[in-house]
Order: structure tokens, then sequence, then C-alpha cells
């Protein structure tokens, strides 16, 4: 990831400054440190597209799978309506149908969680790397001061 490289570029810029005698301070290059620092915001608004997107997908996934177990259950009520003449082929289509019901509503569940999951690692990652990169920036600042 590219801002991980930037990120390391900063931390190598701090880490080859000039040291103040007497002090933990660092002397930097300005015009070095703010490159690196643009680079950075201009990389961060990919990653928070990338989150929305992931976003997005999670409800696209649960709505495609929304519609599939609506789908289903009204395959399953017009077999039913189909079969009503026979008592037995009645009750076997009920337990079928309440079958297909849960077993939808299961695969919706997992694809959700799964999604959900998935989306919460990802932003979990980018809030870390949002923390880390606020946190390098502080300290720099703390260390021009």
């Amino acid at each position: 990831m590219e801002i991980f490289t930037l990120l390391e570029n900063l931390e190598e810029l701090v880490e080859n400054g000039t040291k103040v005698p007497l002090s933990s301070k660092v002397l930097v290059d300005k015009d070095e440190l703010s490159e690196i620092l643009e680079e950075i915001r201009m990389k961060l608004p990919d990653e928070l597209k990338q989150a929305k997107w992931v976003k997005e997908e999670r409800q696209r996934i649960i709505m495609d799978a929304q519609k599939e177990a609506d789908q289903i259950v009204k395959e399953t009520e017009t077999k039913i309506i189909s079969l009503v003449d026979d008592h037995e082929i009645t009750r076997q289509a009920l337990a079928q149908k309440e079958e297909i019901i849960e077993s939808a509503d299961r695969v919706a569940r997992e694809i959700s969680e799964g999604t959900r999951q998935y989306a919460d690692a990802l932003l979990g990652r980018l809030e870390e790397i949002l923390k880390e990169t606020l946190n390098v920036i502080h300290d720099n600042r703390k260390e021009l001061k």
C-alpha cells in the first residue's frame, strides 16, 4: 500500500534529520516534509473511496440476498397453491417452504455477517492508517515547536 511507503519515508526523514544538541529534537527539511504530507493527503481519498465501495457492496449483497429470499418465498407459495388439493402434499409443501425460507434467511445472514466483517476489517485497517498518520504528524509538529 503506497501510504505505508510514504509513512516510512516520513519516518526516515525524521530519523535522518539533523539532531539538535542536548535535546531530542530533530531538524528536517520543510519542503521535503511538506511534499510527503501532500502525497499522503492525495492517497487518503483512495482509501476512503475503497471503504465507501465496501459499504455500498455490502448493501448490494444484502439487497440481492433479500430479493433472492423473496423470490424463493414467492415460488414456494405458488407451488403450495398448486398442490392444495392433496392434504399430504400440502403439508410437505409447507414444510419445504419453511425449510427454504430458513435456508434463504440463513444464507442472507451469513452473507450479511461476512460482508459486515469484511467492511469492519477494512475500516479498521483504514482507522489504524489514519491514526498512525495523525500520530506521525502530531509527533513531527511537536518536534518542530
